[in-house]
C-alpha cells in the first residue's frame, strides 16, 4: 500500500495537463542517436554479402553480360528485402517489448490517485513513491516516512541517502531508487531538464554489451571471412594463371567469397532472440533483454525466493506469544490484554499505511481485535528497517509519554534485550515449535525514553523483550507440482529466504524441494571461502536468514560451478542476486520496480507456471536456433567445395558456378534458416537435449561435427555427379544443371532432416509448421522453372536434363542427405527415449 491522497494534496487539474505538456514537453530524455530505419538500412548495406553482390553486378555489366547483371540487381533487391524484413520484424518485436516493460508511476490529479506512464508527468504533478520504485522525475519531498534513496546512478555512491521533507535533503532525482520508506513528492523538472538528462547519464544511451552468442557468432563469421579471403586470392591467381581476364577471374573468385559468407547466422541469431522474446511476451512473460533466451534455454538451477514466489504472500496472524506469561494466544475476539498488548506494539512498530504484506496482516488483525489502536498512532521518531538480521523501531507519544517499540528477527531481538541464557532458550524453543509449522516469526520489543536525546543506533535502547508474532503464509497451490516438474526436467531447485531455518525447511518440505532439512544461513555463507561454498551449494538446497550479500555470494558460487542459474525475486533486497544470475525473474504483479529493473524476465501475473513456460519456450527457441545454424553449415560446405574443388584440381570445367548461381541458392537458404526454423514447434523431449553446464555454445562440438560431415557427404554426392557427367562428355551447361539441381534437391531434404536431431524425417514431416507447405511449394516452382523455362535457362547457363539423368540426380542428392536418418534410427534405438522433460 502507498500513501492515500488527502485534501492536502489535490494535485494538478487534469485540464491543465495538455498545456503543460506543450510547454515543457514529455518526460523523456531525448538523445541524438540516428533513426532506427536509417540504422537498419546502413547495417544491411554494410553487410559483406551486399558488397559482394554489388561488385559482382558491376563486373557483369563490365563484361557486357547484361542479363546476368540484371539478374544480380534483382537478386540484390530480394536479398536486401529479406534482410530488411527480418530487421524490421525484429525491431518491431523489441519495440513492443519495450512498451510492455516501461514502468508506471502513481500520480495525484484532481485529488485522485492514478497510474500513468512516466513520460506523461509534468512539473507540478504530485507523485507517490514507495520502497523499490524508481524516481520518474526530479522532485522535492512533501511528506516522507523512513525515506532513504539509492542515488548511485548519479553519484556512484552505493550507500543510500536519507531524505526528509525539510532541509537540504528534500530533493529526489530521476533514475534513483527508493531504498526504504515512502513519500509524497512534487515534480519540479522533467525530461532533459532533470539532473540525469543534464549530466548525460541516461540509461537508454548506454550501449548494451554484445551477448556471449553474439560474440561466438562474430568469431565464427570472422574465421570464415578469413578463409573466404584466402580462397578468393587462390582462385583469383589460379584463374589468372589459366589465362582468364582479370575481370572474369575476379568474378569467378567472388563466387567462392559469396559461398563462404554465412550472413544468415547473425540474421538468424538476432531474429530468433527478438521474435522468441516477443512470443514469450504474448504469454505474459516479459523479456527485458532478448538475448537472455541464450541462458533461459539452458537453465540448470533455479533459486526461488520464498515469500511471494513460492508462497501466496497473503499473511495472517495466527499466534501471539506473551513472553511475561509464557502463553501462546490465538488472535480472536475477545482477546486477553497481554496478547492485545503484544499485537499493539507490533502494529505501532509498523507503518500506518503499510506496503509490506506482513505489516498489512498485523494491522488487519490489530484493528479487528484491539479497539481504537489507529488513534494511538502518533509517530515522532523512527529507525528504518536495517541491520543483519533486520529490525525497525518507532517512537510514539502516547498520553504524554514516549513509547519505543520495535519488531524484527528473533535473533536480533534476543541479542539486544539483555536476556539470560535460560530466557533465550525458552524463547527459541517457542520459535522452533512455531517455525516448524511453516510460520514466519517476528519478535516484538518495547522501551521508554524521555527527552529528545535518541541513541544513534536502535540497538542502544534499553529493550525489554515483549513477545512474538506468528504469521502464516502458505505455499501457492500449484507450487509443489511446478517444482516437481522442474526437478523431473533435471533442474535443481533451491530456496533462498530471509525466514527462520525451521520455517524454510517446513515450506521446502511442503513443496517437495530435495533435502529440506539441510540448510545454510546467510552468516554461514559469508564466513565460507568461495571454494568451500562451491562444494556446499552443490548439495544444499535451503538457504535461510539470507540478506543481499549472502544471496549474491550463493549465486556467484553456483555460477562458478558451471551452472546456468535463474533467480526469482520480488523485493528490493533481491536486486543484486537478480542482476547477477544468468536469468533474473521478477514478479510483475507484487514485485518492486527495483526487482523488475534488475531482472531479465518479468512474470506479469506472478504465476509460477510461467517459469515452466519460459523454460520450455527458451529451450525450444535455442533448439531451433541450433538446428538453423547446423543447417547453414551443412548447406554452405557443398556450395564452397563446388566452387573451389574443380579449380584447385584443374577439372575440365573449373568454374561450375558464377555469382548468379550462388546468390539464387542463398535466396532459398536465407528465409529457410531465419523464418522456417524459427517457426518450428517444440519437440516433446526437448529438455533432455541441453547441457546443464554454462556456457552454452552456439553449436555444441558433437552437433558441429555432425553438420560438417553432413555437408561433406552432400558435397561428395554433388561433386561426384559433376565429375561423372563431365567425364561422360556432357557440356558445361548440362553438367552445371546437374550440380545446381543436386544442390536444390539436397537443400529441400536437408531442411526437413534438420528439423530434429533424434527423430527421422518420417516423423518430422508431421510436425506442424505453417511455413512447410510454402517452402515446399516455392522450392518446387523454383526447381521446375529453372529446368523448363528457356529464358531462365539462358540466364543461368543451364540445359534441360534427360529423364534418366534427372532421376539419377534426384536419387543421389536424396541419398547424400537421407543417410543421417539411418544413424538417427540406430542411435534412437540404442539410447532410448528416457530423458527428462518439462511436461
Amino acid at each position: 500500500m502507498q500513501y492515500q491522497p488527502s485534501n492536502k494534496y489535490l494535485g494538478l487539474n487534469k485540464q491543465l495537463i495538455p498545456g503543460l505538456i506543450r510547454q515543457y514537453g514529455g518526460n523523456v530524455v531525448s538523445t541524438n542517436t540516428p533513426g532506427a530505419t536509417g540504422k537498419i538500412i546502413r547495417a544491411v548495406i554494410g553487410e559483406p554479402m551486399f558488397i559482394l553482390l554489388l561488385i559482382s553486378c558491376v563486373l557483369y555489366f563490365i563484361l557486357q553480360k547484361n542479363y546476368e547483371g540484371i539478374m544480380m540487381l534483382a537478386a540484390m533487391s530480394v536479398v536486401t528485402g529479406i534482410s530488411l524484413f527480418q530487421e524490421f520484424r525484429s525491431r518491431k518485436a523489441l519495440n513492443a517489448l519495450k512498451h510492455l516493460t516501461d514502468p508506471r508511476c502513481k500520480v495525484i490529479r484532481d485529488g485522485l490517485a492514478e497510474d500513468i506512464p512516466p513520460a506523461e508527468l509534468v512539473p507540478g504533478d504530485v507523485i507517490l513513491l514507495s520502497e523499490g520504485m524508481r524516481v520518474p522525475a526530479d522532485a522535492h519531498v512533501l511528506e516522507e516516512n523512513d525515506l532513504t534513496v539509492n542515488e548511485s546512478v548519479l553519484t556512484g555512491e552505493s550507500l543510500p541517502a536519507e531524505k526528509s521533507a525539510s532541509g537540504e535533503n528534500n530533493r529526489l532525482f530521476q533514475g534513483s531508487i527508493i531504498n526504504s520508506g515512502q513519500c509524497i513528492a512534487r515534480v519540479e523538472l522533467t525530461g532533459n531538464r532533470t539532473m540525469l538528462g543534464v549530466t548525460g547519464k541516461y540509461v537508454s544511451e548506454q550501449r548494451t554489451p554484445r551477448s556471449r552468442l553474439q560474440k561466438q557468432a562474430s568469431r565464427f563469421v570472422t574465421r570464415l571471412a578469413i578463409f573466404g579471403l584466402a580462397g578468393f586470392a587462390i582462385l583469383l591467381i589460379a584463374n589468372l594463371v589459366a589465362g582468364s581476364s582479370f575481370a572474369q577471374s575476379l568474378l569467378i573468385s567472388l563466387t567462392l567469397a559469396m559461398a563462404v559468407a554465412p550472413e544468415e547466422i547473425p540474421v538468424a541469431l538476432s531474429s530468433f532472440m527478438a521474435l522468441g522474446a516477443f512470443r514469450l511476451s504474448q504469454q505474459g512473460i516479459i523479456t527485458r533483454q532478448p538475448y537472455v533466451i541464450e541462458s533461459l534455454g539452458a537453465v540448470s538451477v533455479i533459486c526461488f525466493d520464498k515469500t511471494g514466489t513460492i508462497t501466496e504472500n497473503k499473511m495472517h496472524v495466527n499466534g501471539i506469544y506473551h513472553f511475561g506469561s509464557k502463553i501462546l494466544y490465538e488472535p480472536s475476539v475477545p482477546i486477553a490484554n497481554e496478547a492485545g498488548e503484544i499485537l499493539r506494539y507490533a502494529a505501532l512498530a509498523s507503518e500506518l499505511q503499510p506496503y509490506d504484506t506482513m505489516e498489512h496482516a498485523i494491522w488487519e488483525t490489530a484493528i479487528e481485535i484491539v479497539p481504537g489502536i489507529a488513534k494511538t498512532y502518533n509517530l515522532t521518531h523512527g529507525y528504518a528497517l536495517s541491520g543483519i538480521p533486520p529490525m525497525m523501531t518507532h517512537v510514539h507519544i502516547i498520553d504524554g509519554q514516549k513509547l519505543v517499540v520495535a519488531k524484527g528477527a528473533v535473533e536480533r531481538a534476543i541479542a539486544v534485550s539483555g536476556l539470560s541464557e535460560i530466557q533465550k532458550a525458552e524463547i527459541l524453543d517457542v520459535v522452533v515449535r512455531l517455525a516448524e509449522e511453516g510460520n514466519r516469526i517476528i519478535a516484538v520489543l518495547k522501551s521508554t525514553i524521555s527527552g529528545d536525546n535518541y541513541p544513534q543506533k536502535q540497538d542502544d535502547f534499553e529493550w525489554t523483550f515483549a513477545g512474538l508474532i506468528s504469521l502464516s503464509d502458505p505455499p501457492k497451490k500449484n507450487a509443489k507440482s511446478i517444482i516437481l516438474q522442474l526437478q523431473r526436467a533435471g533442474i535443481q531447485i533451491k530456496m533462498i529466504t530471509g525466514d527462520h531455518p525451521q520455517t524454510a525447511s517446513r515450506i521446502s518440505r511442503q513443496v517437495s524441494i530435495h533435502n529440506p532439512g539441510i540448510y545454510m544461513t546467510g552468516n554461514d555463507v559469508l564466513k565460507m571461502e568461495m571454494s568451500e561454498l562451491q562444494v556446499k551449494v552443490a548439495s544444499v538446497n535451503v538457504f535461510t536468514r539470507m540478506f543481499p550479500e549472502a544471496k549474491l555470494k550463493v549465486i556467484e558460487a553456483l555460477k562458478a560451478n558451471g551452472e546456468t542459474v535463474a533467480m526469482t525475486g520480488d523485493g528490493i533486497n533481491d536486486g543484486a542476486a537478480l542482476k547477477s544470475a544468468h536469468v533474473g525473474i521478477a514478479m510483475g504483479k507484487k514485485g518492486t520496480e527495483m526487482a523488475m529493473l534488475a531482472a531479465d524476465l518479468i512474470l506479469t501475473d506472478d504465476n509460477l507456471r510461467k517459469i515452466i513456460t519460459a523454460v520450455k519456450q527458451g529451450r525450444k527457441i535455442f533448439s531451433n536456433l541450433q538446428k538453423a545454424i547446423g543447417y547453414i553449415i551443412s548447406i554452405h560446405i557443398p556450395i564452397i567445395l563446388t566452387a573451389a574443388i574443380p579449380v584447385l584440381l584443374n577439372w575440365k570445367y573449373p568454374n561450375i558456378f558464377t555469382p548468379v548461381h550462388v546468390i539464387f541458392l542463398e535466396i532459398i537458404m536465407g528465409p529457410t534458416c531465419s523464418i522456417f526454423f524459427e517457426n518450428e514447434p517444440a519437440e516433446k523431449n526437448l529438455s533432455g537435449s541441453f547441457s546443464a553446464k554454462y556456457p552454452v555454445n552456439l553449436l555444441p562440438r558433437r552437433k558441429m561435427i555432425t553438420s560438417i560431415i553432413q555437408g561433406l557427404v552432400i558435397a561428395t554426392g554433388t561433386l561426384g555427379l559433376c565429375y561423372y557427367f563431365m567425364q561422360q562428355g556432357h557440356s558445361l551447361p548440362y553438367t552445371r544443371t546437374v550440380v545446381f539441381d543436386s544442390l536444390m534437391i539436397s537443400n529441400i531434404f536437408l531442411t526437413f532432416v534438420s528439423r530434429s536431431n533424434e527423430h527421422t524425417i518420417f516423423k518430422t514431416i508431421r510436425y506442424h509448421n505453417i511455413l512447410a507447405p510454402f517452402l515446399m511449394g516455392i522450392s518446387a516452382l523454383y526447381f521446375i522453372a529453372i529446368n523448363n523455362v528457356t529464358v531462365l535457362q539462358q540466364i543461368f547457363g543451364l540445359e534441360t536434363l534427360r529423364n534418366t539423368d534427372m532421376i539419377m540426380t534426384i536419387v543421389i542428392a536424396m541419398l547424400s542427405v537421407i543417410w543421417i536418418e539411418f544413424f538417427k534410427t540406430f542411435n534412437h534405438s540404442r539410447v532410448g527415449t528416457n530423458k527428462p522433460a518439462v511436461s
